[in-house]
């Protein structure tokens, strides 16, 4: 099975202190096309790798040092748009779930290879798109950041402008709300409601 990266090229990081395995990952991804790199820590990784960055991790739940766990939480707490794909063994399959309840995009058991071609498509998709979710948000003004948010949240325009530090007029938030609407491409407040939701755990980090 041959994987077509998507459009941009994503970096791809697989983080296992295994020498044997990860050596394993990176002959099996190199032949794809991918741009990856392998690391022996989760400290190397977030010594190399930009959290602001985006990008795809392979990242084993059980590492030497700074386990996966405790990678993911740098990466949370950095707000990254870094898409996490934790590599779990059969006895930490629960705390695989769990870290995908807080923000992972998926696991696959080790040494599924077979599974990781599965599912490493559409983690590249997503880190695809957080790619364009980010450009979209960063083409925004600090204003139309802020009416973005309020109207994600159902407010009128009359409610924002009062909620707006300095206030400002009805008519201007108006203004600012087709111009959110222009960059970012939804097409009602429902769908920037959606839009927002989806990509709101990296929106608030540095832009």
């Amino acid at each position: 099975m041959t994987l077509s990266p998507p459009r941009p090229q994503i970096a791809v990081s697989v983080v296992d202190d295994d020498e044997a395995v990860r050596r394993s990952l990176l002959m099996l991804l190199f032949p794809q096309g991918l741009a990856v790199q392998g690391f022996a820590s989760g400290e190397d990784f977030l010594a190399a790798v930009d959290p602001q960055q985006p990008g795809c991790v392979i990242l084993d739940l059980r590492l030497g040092g700074m386990s996966g766990l405790q990678v993911f939480e740098r990466l949370r707490e950095a707000r990254s748009p870094q898409v996490v794909l934790f590599l779990s063994g059969h006895g930490d399959i629960p705390t695989a779930l769990e870290a995908v309840k807080r923000g992972a995009f998926d696991w696959v058991v080790k040494p599924d290879t077979e599974q990781l071609l599965d599912k490493l498509p559409l983690a590249l998709t997503e880190a695809a798109d957080r790619i364009e979710a980010l450009t979209q948000w960063r083409s925004l003004t600090p204003r139309e950041r802020e009416v973005a948010r309020w109207v994600a949240l159902g407010l009128s325009n009359k409610a924002i402008a009062r909620t707006l530090v300095p206030e400002c007029s009805s008519r201007s938030v108006e203004t600012h709300r087709a111009h959110v609407f222009a960059k970012l491409g939804p097409a009602n407040d429902n769908e920037l409601g959606r839009w927002m939701a989806r990509f709101s755990s990296m929106l608030d980090g540095p832009l």
